[in-house]
């Protein structure tokens, strides 16, 4: 007779290994895109399991944007909560305030940060060499606290200037303005070289090789935000907001290739960061 084999105990089945690999790896670029540009936990057995690679940081490059939804999409409810909580005329303002406090939560002020750093280094030297290694100082100088402090005062009156909307315009505004304002960068990327110093750049694997694939994918990821502000105005009207969007990227694309003759990882949060603000003055300007 045969020796009965001894059965090993069951372990649960996740709900990801019914995926097939496309849909597992688009989870995991997915998940790490997240990872990398917010403060959301993604820990633990989670987080081993997605994993991370240059390979991999250079494939999540794809979803970008998709980082927008969601930090778009916090921005917006909170807006509309605080907006509908109190019913004054200071309603939009003190939402607005908040709005921003939570996205700067959210990201740990990782954009942010990137336009401070190329402020003091732009700011401080006009020696490209120079202004690089003022970047690298984790020290806020006056350049990019004045920058700061301003690109903040702005986004906050013109989030508090889209009050008078209807409360799903303005919600389609802001996650539409977070959407396409990480897929704008990427294109920074694709037409610049990476400088700096390369081995202790978060941004260096990103820089090595930009498919058509990841710049296609963040655009896709677009199309929905987009759409919606074009169900609720007109074609004429969504061309303008991006334009104003696309101008802001062309010329932080000028002044990168004229100062530093490339970009780096404080380039492109510096890149989102004055995209978000320029489609936020484009909404303000046409839909009002």
């Amino acid at each position: 007779m045969q020796r009965a084999q001894k059965l090993r105990p069951l372990r649960p089945v996740f709900l990801y290994e019914s995926f097939s690999p496309p849909k597992l790896m688009f989870i995991k670029h997915y998940l790490l895109a997240i990872r990398f540009f917010t403060r959301i936990p993604i820990t633990g057995k989670l987080a081993t399991w997605v994993g991370y690679s240059p390979e991999m940081l250079r494939a999540s490059a794809a979803h970008f944007a998709g980082v927008g939804w969601v930090v778009g999409a916090v921005a917006a409810g909170v807006y509309a909560g605080f907006d509908a909580l109190i019913p004054s005329a200071f309603g939009p303002l003190i939402a607005a305030c908040f709005a921003t406090m939570a996205t700067v939560l959210l990201t740990g002020g990782f954009h942010e940060d990137g336009l401070a750093d190329l402020a003091d280094g732009l700011g401080g030297s006009y020696d490209r060499d120079r202004a690089l290694e003022i970047m690298k100082d984790s020290r806020i100088g006056a350049f990019g606290a004045i920058s700061l402090v301003l690109a903040l005062l702005t986004k906050i009156a013109l989030l508090a200037a889209l009050g008078e909307l209807h409360a799903l315009s303005i919600g389609l505004l802001i996650w539409a303005s977070h959407t396409v304002s990480r897929a704008l960068p990427m294109g920074v990327v694709a037409l610049l070289p990476h400088v700096g110093d390369a081995a202790g750049s978060k941004s260096k694997p990103l820089a090595e090789q930009v498919s058509s694939k990841a710049l296609w994918s963040n655009f896709l990821w677009c199309c929905i935000p987009l759409a919606g502000i074009y169900s609720a105005w007109s074609a004429i009207e969504l061309i303008a907001i991006l334009c104003c969007g696309v101008v802001a990227w062309a010329v932080m694309v000028w002044r990168l290739k004229q100062r530093l003759q490339g970009f780096t990882g404080d380039a492109l949060g510096a890149t989102q960061q004055v995209c978000e603000i320029s489609l936020l003055l484009g909404a303000v300007t046409v839909c009002l």
